[in-house]
């Protein structure tokens, strides 16, 4: 049976390369932002990490042995709204699994673990962006399209 555990503060640099390789992996970014980027996140996980808003779940075949699947929950705060009254939203990222483990439900162990974890920490909503890889496994779960939109910084009039 698999294991998962806490991320600490040893796992950033961890993190930080499954993060890296999932967007590769989705062809997202490129090379030159995707190694723009991990120093910026590096810092940003450490310091999420550490304040306790980023809970990171890792899962290895038995205690100890190497890393093969990965998700982090994201604690934010959010305005109370006429659908949920919560003041706390948990946004699910950085969901990754090695190549060699894939097809062995170490996706859906994490997602529930993470699911399971952002309720307990008082969470009713819980929100993500999904892959292509992701997709089907977030809608068998339950989770469903929302009507988010995007305006990227220089995109404003």
């Amino acid at each position: 049976m698999p294991h998962i555990r806490f991320a600490t503060l040893d796992d950033v640099a961890l993190i930080t390369r499954h993060r890296h390789q999932m967007f590769a992996d989705n062809d997202f970014g490129g090379p030159a932002a995707l190694n723009a980027m991990d120093p910026a996140f590096a810092a940003w996980l450490t310091r999420h990490l550490a304040a306790g808003t980023y809970i990171g779940l890792l899962l290895s075949e038995h205690e100890g042995s190497e890393v093969l699947a990965a998700g982090g929950i994201y604690l934010m705060d959010w305005p109370p709204h006429f659908l949920h009254v919560e003041p706390l939203r948990a946004y699910l990222l950085n969901f990754y699994t090695a190549p060699q483990a894939r097809g062995r439900g170490y996706a859906n162990a994490i997602l529930d673990a993470a699911v399971k974890e952002s309720r307990r920490r008082g969470a009713s909503i819980v929100t993500l962006h999904a892959s292509p890889f992701g997709r089907p496994i977030y809608e068998k779960y339950g989770f469903e399209q929302s009507n988010e939109m995007m305006l990227k910084g220089s995109a404003a009039r």
